[in-house]
């Protein structure tokens, strides 16, 4: 494959490797590569971006360590689930149009389908009295999970009371009901237009995020609640899949305000048990979807929904193609991002807030969830075996 660097990026100028080996060879390596990895990659998506590096970089030399690095740069610039956007690129680079394909559905693929299985079991036997006890244990682990998440990406992005003042701000908007993109967006450009002020015009007071809160507030309104279809539920999961930066944990707030609230179609109780089932399975968080398209659909709705999360990281990653070198390199592109980010952390609080009144319903729940923070913050094991440990206890009592 010749390739040219811009920087540390590559850009692709076809794709034979000059040693013989032909397109098919390449794109049969994607589909091994990542087949794998969609069912061994447990643990979020720090472990799958350090699976793949171990993978890409050392292990297989499809990419230095510094465009790696780039190229991870690059899928924090756009929305959608980071780790997956990374799967596509990293395809797209090996074997061209098809390895983007290929490396995206092989990744996304094995955790679908286990995900489909957990969905029907749940819908199936959910309402036995042994299933209802695993999930009475479950969910106050899946509040610490969350929980553990929010703290350990607040200590790298809010270094300062004025961003930790901010991310409160739009956590308590959150809670008063204001529209979730309203908030993702207006804050975050605001955010970042402050960070911008204070490297180029010293100190940031509140005033320069503050008409956020003023941009954001007219977009309160709650929409009544419709009937289901799976037109309508393509395009909700096709709107969080174009819209969502940040921890993938952010999507519980587009879902919750849309599914939840408005649409009437999910409840409380449901996202946590499809939190838990995305925390128990390998691959991408984002197939949170598949078991809320099920729950609500059948195996039409979760194929609509997974399909509808996942198909504009694909085009993203063609549209920035070109663009990545210049965008990485803007100062007013890191401001954005940093902006939106902050954000983001401070839906996950106000969610947070949410699914903690939900799963944390007597001393018995406070004492799971507050047993798993602990083990989660001294010891850091995967969060597969804290569930596990958090279905017997529910069982156990």
């Amino acid at each position: 494959m010749r390739k040219r660097i811009v920087g540390n990026f590559v850009t692709l100028g076809g794709y034979d490797n000059g040693n013989g080996r032909g397109s098919g060879h390449r794109l049969a390596e994607v589909a091994t590569v990542f087949l794998r990895l969609g069912l061994t990659a447990f643990g979020g998506p720090a472990a799958h971006i350090a699976m793949m590096r171990q993978e890409m970089v050392e292990r297989r030399k499809w990419v230095t360590q510094a465009q790696f690095i780039d190229l991870l740069a690059i899928a924090n610039l756009i929305p959608g689930p980071t780790s997956t956007e990374l799967a596509i690129y990293l395809g797209y680079l090996r074997a061209g149009w098809p390895g983007l394909m290929v490396g995206g559905v092989c990744f996304i693929a094995p955790a679908m389908l286990i995900v489909l299985a957990l969905a029907w079991m749940y819908v199936t036997y959910g309402r036995l009295p042994q299933v209802g006890a695993l999930f009475y244990g479950i969910q106050p682990v899946v509040v610490a999970i969350v929980a553990q998440a929010i703290w350990s990406l607040g200590r790298t992005m809010l270094p300062g009371a004025r961003t930790t003042v901010a991310c409160a701000a739009v956590a308590a908007l959150y809670l008063l009901g204001v529209n979730v993109p309203a908030l993702l967006f207006g804050m975050g450009i605001l955010i970042g237009a402050g960070r911008l002020w204070s490297r180029h015009k010293g100190a940031w007071r509140i005033g320069a995020w503050l008409p956020g809160v003023l941009l954001a507030l007219p977009s309160t309104a709650a929409a009544a609640a419709a009937s289901f279809s799976l037109g309508a539920l393509f395009l909700t999961f096709l709107k969080f899949g174009a819209v969502i930066y940040g921890s993938g944990y952010v999507l519980l707030a587009f879902i919750r305000t849309d599914l939840v609230q408005n649409l009437g179609w999910l409840t409380d109780r449901q996202l946590l048990d499809a939190i838990a089932v995305g925390q128990f399975t390998p691959g991408p968080l984002f197939t949170t979807a598949t078991f809320i398209g099920y729950v609500l659909g059948g195996v039409p709705g979760a194929l609509v929904a997974t399909l509808g999360i996942f198909l504009p990281s694909f085009f993203f990653i063609l549209l920035i193609h070109p663009l990545a070198a210049r965008l990485r390199q803007s100062p007013i592109t890191a401001a954005l991002l940093y902006g939106i980010n902050v954000a983001a952390l401070g839906l996950m609080v106000g969610v947070l807030t949410q699914l903690a009144r939900n799963a944390l319903v007597d001393v018995t729940t406070v004492a799971i969830a507050a047993a798993a923070l602990i083990v989660l913050v001294r010891l850091r094991p995967n969060s597969v075996w804290l569930i596990m440990a958090g279905a017997m206890m529910g069982v156990l009592l």
